[in-house]
């Protein structure tokens, strides 16, 4: 059986799960794209993050990527003006808080973005420059907590406005539309 491999921009405000069992009702995936059956979504971004979701039909494949052997990228917009101190803070690690105990993410990649990244509007307005000024980073990480991205940027006092995964191991963003998907033969990978 050969396997089907998909890239997504995910945009904001879609659930990465194909089926949504609570009452209220949510976007999800296979609004997008029409999907074979057995596609999984690889790793997951939150219903209000965007940006990079690799999707396949093979679980072998979906294992690997989501081992804290790939670097997952992402590009972060923080409320304020983030400094190089904070950034020096992100990769030595934080402390957050996961499942209901305080847990101090591994060393990271970071750094301070100077333009500001053209994705284009998001789907809900973030704020306007009357609640004061914004500016982004780049964090790259190899675990993947829940919501650990926003956790360590309140941590270090500076909080999550917008939140885009770049880049996959090797897969990148590159120019993809929000909510567009394409087909490849396999995911090129690379630790």
């Amino acid at each position: 059986m050969s396997h089907q491999h998909f890239i997504l921009n995910k945009p904001y405000g879609y659930l990465s799960q194909f089926i949504y069992e609570l009452k209220r009702k949510k976007k999800l995936l296979g609004e997008l794209y029409d999907f074979p059956k057995g596609t999984m979504a690889i790793g997951r971004l939150d219903e209000d993050s965007e940006g990079l979701l690799l999707l396949t039909t093979d679980g072998i494949m979906s294992e690997i990527i989501r081992s804290k052997k790939v670097d997952k990228e992402y590009y972060v917009q923080v409320d304020g003006v983030i400094t190089q101190e904070a950034i020096d803070r992100l990769k030595m690690g934080v402390e957050i808080g996961f499942n209901g105990s305080k847990y101090t993410t591994k060393r990271c990649v970071a750094s301070l973005i100077d333009e500001v990244p053209n994705f284009g509007l998001r789907g809900k307005k973030i704020r306007d420059e009357r609640h004061g000024p914004t500016s982004w980073a780049s964090i790259t990480v190899n675990e993947g907590k829940f919501r650990q991205i926003r956790k360590m940027t309140a941590a270090i006092g500076f909080p999550t406005l917008r939140l885009v995964r770049v880049r996959i191991g090797s897969v990148l963003l590159d120019n993809l539309k929000s909510g567009e998907v394409i087909e490849v033969r396999n995911f090129q990978v690379e630790i």
